[in-house]
């Protein structure tokens, strides 16, 4: 995609533990797969379960294409309150660095401050060093360790 600053449209593809926009949510896939290129072959299938769940998606289109995809939730926890935590953010690789994130981490932001949430949280792999900079040109820091233990 040779956009220099795209008109960008973010869309609200599932919520309410169900999926409003199945047409979306099958363009969303190849993005979606940049950041997750191991999620099930049946993706349509898993990313409703994820809703079904309480996870949420939104795109940003940018002339008719999908640029990026965001899956989020929102509940309450003891330690936040209301509690907005984003699963997944990812750019098309080809629109990185022309503003999509900051666009999609905008209307997340916004979306979480409408909820009631005062911060927003994501977790970010160790070797995701560019995303690191992103996070924290976007005034985001790192407030905590996540910690993680496999049981399979």
């Amino acid at each position: 995609m040779a956009l220099e600053s795209p008109v960008l449209e973010v869309l609200r593809v599932a919520g309410a533990r169900a999926v409003t926009e199945p047409g979306w949510l099958a363009r969303a896939e190849t993005v979606h797969r940049a950041l997750r290129p191991d999620l099930p072959a049946d993706y349509a299938g898993t990313m409703q379960g994820i809703v079904a769940d309480g996870g949420e998606i939104a795109v940003a289109v940018a002339e008719g294409e999908v640029v990026g995809v965001t899956v989020f939730r929102s509940y309450r926890n003891t330690s936040c309150g209301v509690f907005f935590y984003v699963d997944d953010l990812v750019t098309d690789p080809a629109a990185r660095s022309r503003g999509v994130g900051k666009r999609l981490l905008d209307w997340l932001a916004d979306e979480a401050k409408a909820r009631g949430a005062t911060r927003l949280r994501l977790d970010s792999g160790t070797h995701r060093v560019d995303a690191h900079r992103f996070y924290h040109r976007e005034g985001m820091h790192i407030a905590c360790f996540h910690f993680s233990r496999d049981l399979a």
